[in-house]
């Protein structure tokens, strides 16, 4: 594929690690960048994307409709500029199931998709069915979210054999596509009590490029319930932080933050505050 446009998939092994929040974050973050973005949601039957994205009494046509050319293209793109100027995205079918999903019909949307926009942020279902694979195979990066916690890291590492072997760039050109870690609900004070994997015991196990650590905050579900992406809440620490994932994205060099435990002072200690 000729690509101007730069498609990234969005997965992971599991689900409810925070994906779907991340790629509304990741798109909606490239479009203030004053990239010209697209988010399409692959979880073919589900639907969450638009509502994270605040934009669900907008959704007139869906994804599956337009591969199927019921409507055209352009008709399924909606624009969310109450976010950013830049910013579209692609609704999936509540109604159909992920077998109306064929290469051939993903693969011309995509052709002109990337003539039109700088990113493609492909929202992929948890796992490794149809939906995943169709999201993943035309990708030029993935950005693989993953919890600090044993089984969701093991999932991911499974992801991470399919990603390499189950692409576009893997089965006609023999390459590995470019990888990257997002961890989310991270909590250090639970990695320093033992409680939660360390980003050594991750990367021992992953070891792939870690793109951001996002701390668990009660801001990401109430931003989801009023359909606003994280990123753009700039007061909270998992805003800043995917803030912070973007930048890497577009090529800065900036060091990871909140990944340390707060530091107590005396009277916290004195008091036996936690």
């Amino acid at each position: 594929m000729d690509n101007k446009g730069k498609i990234i998939v969005v997965t992971s092994g599991k689900g409810g690690v925070g994906k779907t929040t991340s790629s509304a974050s990741l798109g909606a973050g490239l479009a203030l960048a004053g990239k010209k973005t697209v988010v399409i949601d692959f979880d073919v039957g589900l639907r969450n994307l638009d509502l994270i994205m605040g934009c669900e009494r907008k959704v007139v046509f869906d994804f599956i409709q337009a591969i199927k050319k019921e409507c055209k293209l352009n008709q399924a793109i909606i624009h969310v500029k109450q976010i950013s100027e830049n910013l579209y995205m692609i609704p999936a079918s509540q109604t159909r199931d992920k077998d109306h999903l064929s290469l051939e019909g993903v693969q011309e949307i995509m052709e002109q998709l990337v003539q039109e926009f700088d990113y493609i942020v492909c929202d992929s279902p948890a796992g490794i069915e149809k939906g995943a694979k169709m999201a993943m195979y035309f990708a030029d990066e993935a950005v693989v979210v993953t919890n600090p916690e044993i089984s969701s890291v093991r999932d991911s590492d499974r992801m991470l054999g399919f990603l390499d072997s189950s692409t576009r760039l893997a089965e006609v050109e023999g390459k590995r596509i470019p990888q990257h870690l997002l961890i989310t609900r991270y909590v250090p004070e639970r990695v320093e009590n033992g409680d939660m994997l360390s980003l050594q015991d991750i990367d021992d196990i992953l070891g792939i490029p870690l793109i951001g650590v996002i701390p668990e905050s009660r801001i990401v579900l109430d931003s989801s319930n009023q359909g606003k992406p994280v990123i753009t809440n700039q007061d909270d620490v998992a805003g800043k932080a995917y803030q912070d994932v973007i930048k890497r994205l577009l090529g800065e060099e900036i060091p990871l933050r909140f990944i340390e435990a707060e530091k107590k002072g005396f009277f916290g200690r004195l008091f036996g505050a936690r």
